[in-house]
């Protein structure tokens, strides 16, 4: 029962690390919601802004100027709890990894193998709120902006709403808090 806990565990982290990861790294956090008007699809993400044309499906993307320039609070707030997010996870893989009853390291420690576990799945559970927190502080934003505007009967011709890394972000996160309750909770 254990053995396959813990595989259930990592195989979980693993597909939630990846999401995080792929989260992070993509630029579809905000989409416009305005499809069926446009000719072209605008997405924003937390490194650049893109633009595909819908005719020939030519994408261009325009980078934002700096890491260090003045960048507005919710793209620096959610660069930084979103790398913290996937650094936290990836040590948190490894060290569950190597805690996992199948692998042969310290096969003769079976109650630090357990710790290990134990140990990444408390540091999973952080990695997974921060995370949260990123992909949550973010699409608030979105929808606070969009809402302002929307009160305010003010229209710029766009208006974006949350774009599918939002949602992944927010997926994987979810996955590695289940994987974190699963280590903390469940194992012993």
């Amino acid at each position: 029962m254990s053995a396959a806990l813990q595989v259930t565990a990592f195989g979980l982290a693993l597909l939630s690390t990846l999401f995080l990861l792929l989260a992070t790294c993509t630029d579809c956090w905000m989409v416009n919601a305005d499809d069926s008007l446009e000719v072209s699809h605008k997405c924003r993400g937390l490194w650049r802004e893109c633009v595909t044309n819908m005719q020939d499906g030519v994408r261009t993307c325009d980078q934002y100027d700096s890491i260090l320039a003045d960048h507005p609070v919710k793209i620096v707030v959610t660069r930084t709890l979103m790398i913290t997010a996937d650094l936290l996870a990836g040590l948190a893989l490894a060290t569950l990894l190597l805690g996992l009853d199948c692998i042969t390291f310290l096969k003769e420690a079976p109650c630090v193998k357990l710790k290990m576990c134990y140990g990444a799945g408390v540091i999973l559970g952080a990695g997974s709120i921060l995370g949260l927190v990123g992909s949550v502080w973010y699409a608030v934003d979105v929808y606070m902006e969009r809402a302002m505007l929307v009160s305010h009967n003010i229209f710029l011709g766009v208006h974006y709403d949350f774009g599918w890394s939002c949602w992944l972000g927010m997926a994987g996160s979810t996955g590695c808090f289940v994987a974190s309750v699963l280590l903390t909770c469940c194992l012993y």
